[in-house]
C-alpha cells in the first residue's frame, strides 16, 4: 500500500490540473500560434510559467484505485498488476479468466 501522503499529493494535483486546465489551454494556444507578434507570445509564455507546476498534465502519475500503486498500472482498469491478479482469481473482474499452462 502507498503512503497516504503520495496518494493525496497526487489527488491534488488532479484538483490543480481540473482549476488551471482553460487557463493552460488558452496561453499555449496563444504561444503556439505564429501569427501572432513575438511580443504577445512570449508574455504569454511567462504567464504560463507563474502558474503553479502541479497544475501541468505531466506531473501526474497514474496509481492503483484500491492501493495508491504507482508501477505496473493497468488504465483499462485503473488497477495495478497485484490487485488485477487478487480480484482476478476471486472473479471480481467479469471477463477475467484465469490462464494456467
Amino acid at each position: 500500500m502507498a503512503k497516504k501522503s503520495m496518494v493525496e499529493r497526487e489527488k491534488k494535483r488532479e484538483r490543480l490540473i481540473a482549476k488551471f486546465a482553460t487557463k493552460r489551454a488558452s496561453l499555449k494556444e496563444v504561444i503556439n500560434d505564429q501569427s501572432r507578434p513575438m511580443e504577445e507570445r512570449f508574455k504569454a509564455s511567462l504567464k504560463l510559467a507563474e502558474l503553479p507546476r502541479n497544475s501541468s498534465e505531466t506531473r501526474l502519475r497514474n496509481r492503483c484505485q484500491l492501493t495508491g500503486r504507482p508501477r505496473a498500472y493497468y488504465r483499462k482498469l485503473k488497477l495495478s498488476r497485484i490487485m488485477l491478479r487478487e480480484l482476478g482469481s476471486n472473479g471480481q473482474i467479469p471477463g477475467l479468466v484465469k490462464s494456467s499452462w
